[in-house]
């Protein structure tokens, strides 16, 4: 199992100071909480672990390996996925060719060869297909696979965003406001596909603004504030302490 660690990191734009001195651990088999008030620079923290931001300071590791400096590419290979806080799928494409998307990071052909159409490409393709489709029995998807993405409803097509993130096979995943928009029965649904990927040894760290759905799932929650971090711990216990409290409410 591979845990993702993150120490004593910092970023600055300019004069500016988004995050400072943080220090998290996203473990396998959980789901590690990331909340702050807006602009406390939460998606900063998933954009430096992704590598579309380059830190400051500090180092980010999966397991013993330092990938602080790898290209986004690097460390989407290494076992990293991500879904966005605004919803990024090919609209017009099918709900199918999404998912397949996300499989193509295991490509084993050539370019030469995608240029020339050998036999190898189209199994290749065709084997994206079928886990396409498999991915999409298993999220109760498959009804819609051949309907264009962008006229889904909001709550599917984030889903299929979870499925094309999953897709990548990531040992960890990056949820940026995943239920964002949506209304408790379909939230409480995505809540249940978390904890199963978690179950299975997926670690998970889940950047939300809704509580209670961080209360109810999130094994570990760290707080941050002005990019600085203010609390860590259970979910019971970090939304019970007064920083806590004065970063959401004020004093």
């Amino acid at each position: 199992m591979t845990s993702l660690f993150i120490d004593r990191v910092s970023k600055k734009f300019g004069g500016v100071t988004a995050v400072s001195d943080l220090s998290m651990t996203i473990a396998p088999r959980g789901i590690t909480g990331l909340i702050g008030p807006n602009g406390a620079g939460k998606t900063t923290v998933v954009n430096l672990i992704t590598g579309m931001l380059k830190v400051s300071s500090g180092t980010i590791r999966m397991q013993e390996r330092d990938i602080t400096e790898d290209a986004p590419q690097a460390i989407a290979r290494s076992g990293i996925s991500r879904t966005f806080q605004n919803i990024r799928l090919l609209k017009d494409a099918s709900v199918l060719d999404n998912v397949a998307v996300g499989f193509h990071m295991h490509e084993r052909t050539s370019l030469a060869a995608n240029l020339l159409g050998f036999p190898s490409v189209w199994r290749e393709k065709k084997a994206f297909r079928e886990r396409a489709h498999a991915m999409l029995q298993r999220f109760d998807l498959e009804r819609y696979a051949d309907y264009p993405a962008g006229g889904l409803s909001y709550g599917h097509q984030r889903r299929v965003e979870m499925m094309r993130a999953l897709a990548m096979s990531p040992t960890i995943l990056l949820l940026d406001e995943p239920v964002a928009g949506m209304n408790d029965v379909e939230a409480d649904a995505l809540g249940v596909m978390f904890r199963q990927l978690a179950d299975e040894g997926l670690g998970i760290l889940l950047i939300e603004h809704n509580m209670r759905f961080v209360m109810s799932l999130c094994d570990v929650v760290y707080v941050i504030a002005f990019g600085k971090l203010i609390a860590d711990g259970s979910a019971q216990d970090v939304c019970s302490r007064p920083a806590v409290i004065d970063a959401y409410l004020g004093a």
